[in-house]
């Protein structure tokens, strides 16, 4: 955990496609990261802040605009490493954020190919500098997170099919929920640590989730099954290339995990769909556009509207072995 208070995730309002979408990122890090598109205002750097709490490190680091590759991968000092025969390496923010979450603020304005060079990092998990022959390596293995506003310019599509999960906020809500959204922003800024404190609840029961995921997560195959319902889908969608089948499936398992489940169902399937095919599926394809999936005999209506029961969990759900059993949800609208 960081020093510095950030506004808890289980504190923020409405938001629940993108929440969910962060905490698969987070119980997955192979996914690939999330990226958010979004007017100004929408509080995407508060998600992203609030997602690192519930990883180990609470690790929160920010790539600035306007940062060279340098200030992003880090450097080698020759003059010493021809002096004393060793390299000697200053991190980067990509080395900074090992264990955490990076997050990148309007990635779409960042040159090209820092924007390739950062999601190579990201999914490899690794960086290697190479500087006249001399090399280092280091782990970097982070949730990344990018944000974006498209009124300011488009990612080229080659760098936006290979962010994992892409969520679009709307500007506009409800006024009671913009209300809600303001007084919980005005109680932080008032005190943070107090406000912290009253949400400390709801946010451990959030860590406890996730971490329970984690654990599980290797335990569920990626079976054949949910495999050929995301391959048949992804055709019907039109997308290039197969990044999105392999993204889909990674997350669908992650949201299983997430469910306290021990397989992957076609409400897991369902319920990321558009979280892996928004920024890939075609506006016109020869197949024609994808066939809403029939909803499952059983299946919750929040699942099959991409919400993915967020805030709840079945009364009966359990971790087997050393795992602890996962607590109820409590609904956010309890709290003052």
């Amino acid at each position: 955990m960081t020093d510095t208070p950030h506004f808890p995730l289980s504190a923020v309002v409405g938001a629940d496609d993108l929440k969910l979408a962060l905490c698969l990122t987070a119980i997955d890090p192979k996914i690939g990261g999330v990226l958010i598109e979004g007017p100004r205002g929408m509080a995407k750097s508060t998600l992203a802040r609030g997602l690192a709490d519930l990883l180990a490190s609470g690790q929160f680091v920010t790539l600035p605009l306007g940062a060279t590759e340098e200030r992003l991968v880090g450097t080698l000092d020759l003059d010493a490493a021809l002096s004393s025969g060793r390299a000697q390496f200053s991190p980067g923010v990509l080395a900074k954020a090992d264990g955490g979450v990076l997050y990148v603020d309007e990635v779409n304005l960042l040159p090209d190919h820092l924007v390739d060079l950062l999601l190579d990092v990201a999914a490899s998990g690794t960086n290697l500098i190479e500087r006249d022959g001399i090399s280092h390596r280091h782990s970097a293995k982070f949730v990344l997170i990018g944000t974006m506003n498209p009124e300011e310019g488009e990612l080229r599509p080659q760098l936006l099919d290979r962010f994992g999960l892409n969520v679009a906020l709307s500007g506009q809500n409800a006024p009671t929920e913009r209300g809600q959204i303001i007084r919980r922003r005005l109680d932080f800024d008032s005190d943070p640590r107090a406000f912290c404190a009253q949400w400390e609840g709801e946010q451990h029961i959030l860590r406890l989730r996730c971490e329970n995921a984690r654990e599980r997560l290797a335990d569920i195959p990626l079976d054949d099954a949910a495999l050929a319902l995301i391959t048949e889908r992804c055709f019907a969608a039109g997308v290039d290339g197969l990044r999105a089948d392999l993204v889909w499936l990674r997350a669908a398992r992650a949201h299983a995990a997430w469910r306290g489940a021990d397989a992957i169902a076609q409400q897991d399937i369902d319920a990321v769909a558009e979280f892996a095919l928004r920024h890939r599926r075609r506006e016109q394809s020869s197949s024609g556009a994808e066939p809403p999936a029939p909803s499952p005999a059983g299946a919750e209506s929040n699942c099959d509207a991409g919400q993915g029961q967020w805030g709840e969990m079945p009364a009966t759900a359990q971790v087997t072995g050393a795992r602890r059993e996962v607590p109820s949800w409590p609904p956010l609208a309890k709290k003052p």
